[in-house]
């Protein structure tokens, strides 16, 4: 029995608690760096609208072209955000928002009016939505043949209800809100849905379980479930909503175009998917933002706006889309072997 004055044995220190991969997320340093490159990308866009076509690109109307044209993919890419974020892929989104679009603008949907409309939209694509949860959560498919089977069986479906014609929109309530007249000081409509659905993407990402949840399913799926996590209501849940984003998107397509084809939404998936690369979210999952893939529309959309102002085909601009995925992918590899 030692006495008081003698050295004591210490119990060695605990060691430092270590953050889970859930809360971890990424480093902010990291994140700043992306968000301001991607600022700066914005900026030497405007530069080139401003030197090639100074009297179109710096007008308010143009601006606020862009900006109403990035409210549509922007809200399919929040969703599409998350369940890439999540693990998956969703390869359906351009398919889901075109059924959802004619199955809105038809004559029977159309008689209940605007709320009818809006309500059919979000049913059509939480349907559908909820179909591929379905199958990639609790069936033995993969994300990349479900979504894919989905992406053939909606565009089949809307060109099966609109018969190959395009459906006008008579409803008068539904038109109104495409006029100047319902601007909000200045602002679309369109682009204050944008905003919101943007804003409550990016608090529910990073502020609450659901999006913790995300992030740590989509890191190790299997590391989740050991901590309690339900994997496969969490992935049922983020496809769900992808699907609400779909038909929101679609109802807004719908009030831009004032009509429903199945056409709409064509190569949705490949912007929404670029958009959301080039704003840092990881392919593998477990990594990315919603403030990322914003800015990352916006610089699609700027570049779309640029190239249409200086006459260029529209296959040169699925080429630069290409070549700025495949730099996107390349650079995210280079960050992780570092």
């Amino acid at each position: 029995m030692s006495s008081p004055g003698s050295d004591a044995v210490k119990e060695p220190a605990p060691p430092p608690t270590q953050r889970s991969p859930a809360r971890r997320g990424i480093s902010a340093p990291r994140i700043g760096v992306r968000h301001l490159s991607l600022l700066g990308v914005l900026v030497a866009l405007v530069a080139v609208g401003a030197i090639t076509r100074p009297e179109q690109f710096l007008t308010g109307d143009n601006l606020q072209l862009i900006l109403t044209q990035s409210s549509v993919i922007g809200v399919v890419t929040v969703g599409v955000t998350f369940v890439i974020i999540g693990g998956g892929i969703d390869l359906s989104v351009g398919a889901i928002v075109a059924l959802a679009s004619v199955w809105a603008t038809t004559v029977a949907t159309q008689e209940y009016g605007l709320g009818g409309m809006l309500l059919c939209a979000l049913c059509v694509g939480l349907g559908c939505g909820l179909v591929n949860g379905v199958l990639i959560a609790y069936g033995p498919m993969v994300p990349f043949i479900a979504t894919l089977a989905m992406l053939a069986s909606a565009r089949g479906l809307a060109l099966l209800i609109s018969d190959g014609k395009t459906q006008v929109v008579t409803v008068d309530s539904v038109l109104g809100l495409g006029v100047s007249d319902s601007y909000v000081l200045g602002v679309p409509p369109l682009v204050l849905v944008f905003a919101t659905v943007a804003v409550l993407g990016w608090l529910v990402l990073g502020r609450t379980t659901f999006g913790r949840r995300t992030v740590a399913v989509g890191g190790n799926a299997e590391a989740s479930r050991l901590a309690g996590i339900a994997v496969r209501r969490q992935r049922l849940l983020l496809y769900l909503l992808s699907g609400l984003c779909c038909g929101i998107a679609a109802f807004m397509l719908i009030v831009l175009t004032g009509s429903g084809q199945n056409t709409n939404g064509n190569l949705y998936e490949l912007d929404a998917i670029a958009a959301a690369i080039i704003g840092g979210t990881l392919l593998s999952g477990g990594r990315g933002t919603i403030t990322g893939s914003v800015l990352g529309v916006l610089v699609f959309t700027t570049i779309t706006n640029l190239f249409a102002l200086n006459n260029l085909q529209s296959d040169v601009q699925q080429i630069a889309k290409g070549a700025i995925i495949v730099a996107a992918v390349l650079v995210q590899k280079g960050r992780k072997t570092q």
